[in-house]
């Protein structure tokens, strides 16, 4: 039942990429459908940015078809889980913001940029952001199906069992202080989102909408509560029964999110303005403090989470003959074992209702 789940669901995210690939396609070849009034960017930085973003989303559907195939069982971890974890950073934000701020909207009456038509089609955004709601809801869904049949065993443990790897102490470190500040700059967005110019230009403020708004209450939320999934992680002590795959969600979306959303952008603004001379694309003042920190953060948290997979791979990795001296027996099918398996029962276990 979990297979067929698991390929309906990476199905339906190939499905839910093609409408946003033929659109951002259809642009880059040079027909503008759905452009309202020219962008204010170059001929060149217009194709550039689109070309990326279909790259970005074809990256996407290519890995919602490895999931369902046979060989995504045998496909390298970090493959799968860096796309998935920028996914996730890039989805989750965009869709409770968009989804938060146009209710907002509704019943504020306050004005919504994306029905407007100022730019785009009102549409465009319908295409775009629909088919992003879709592929959020089964890509997200699919690899969590994925994970709970390759990593099943570890996910499901309580927190005071999780396997000690050689690097804990040292990245308990290095995780801690990225927590903090994880949870320092979701406070200051949380605030910029309720309406508090903090540190913000007033021109800045003063182009504020529901949506930035709303994006920015939802970027904070999830920063806050990837900080506190890492502080169960490197402190299991804190909540010993709880489960790993609870506090790893916690900390996959919210270290996504800032590091995506966040410290991505920041990123590509900064580039655009080592590229043109005279342009100020990153904000001034802490707008654009913050999003190098969430930068820093992001790539703390991605390099403590590569060091923690190559060691959980290693220890399920199967000794070689030659370490032991003697020849290795027969074995009739490859299994993931120590760290990523439960121990074992001499019967079948079963899934519980809370392993669903």
């Amino acid at each position: 039942m979990n297979s067929r789940r698991l390929t309906l669901l990476g199905r339906i995210a190939v499905v839910a990429c093609l409408p946003y690939l033929a659109l951002k396609l259809l642009w880059v070849l040079g027909f503008d459908i759905g452009v309202i009034e020219p962008p204010r960017v170059s001929r060149a930085t217009w194709v550039a940015a689109n070309a990326f973003t279909f790259l970005l989303d074809a990256v996407a559907a290519v890995v919602a078809h490895a999931l369902t195939r046979p060989a995504g069982r045998r496909a390298p971890a970090w493959l799968l889980a860096l796309p998935l974890w920028m996914a996730s950073g890039l989805l989750l934000p965009l869709l409770t913001g968009l989804v938060g701020g146009s209710l907002t909207g509704l019943v504020t009456g306050a004005r919504n940029p994306l029905a407007a038509g100022d730019f785009l089609a009102p549409w465009v955004f319908g295409v775009v952001y629909g088919g992003f709601l879709v592929e959020a809801v089964t890509l997200l869904g699919a690899f969590t199906v994925y994970a709970h049949q390759r990593w099943g065993g570890l996910l499901r443990r309580p927190l005071h069992a999780l396997p000690d790897t050689g690097t804990r102490a040292m990245q308990r470190i290095f995780l801690l202080p990225a927590a903090v500040l994880l949870a320092a700059l979701g406070t200051v967005r949380i605030l910029w989102g309720t309406g508090s110019a903090l540190g913000v230009a007033a021109t800045d403020a003063a182009s504020r909408t529901v949506l930035t708004a709303a994006a920015d209450r939802s970027q904070g939320l999830y920063s806050v509560a990837g900080a506190a999934g890492l502080l169960l992680l490197v402190l299991p002590g804190l909540l010993p029964r709880l489960r790993v795959r609870t506090a790893l969600a916690l900390a996959w979306a919210g270290s996504g999110a800032a590091f995506a959303c966040g410290g991505c952008l920041w990123l590509g603004q900064a580039v655009a303005d080592g590229l043109s001379p005279g342009a100020s694309a990153v904000p001034d003042g802490l707008p654009g403090l913050l999003g190098a920190l969430e930068l820093c953060a992001g790539l703390v948290v991605l390099c403590a989470g590569a060091f923690t997979l190559c060691e959980l791979t290693a220890a399920a990795r199967p000794a070689s003959p030659a370490e032991h001296g003697r020849p290795a027996p027969p074995v009739r099918r490859t299994q993931e074992h120590s760290a990523f398996s439960a121990s074992r029962r001499p019967t079948r276990e079963c899934a519980t209702p809370d392993d669903r």
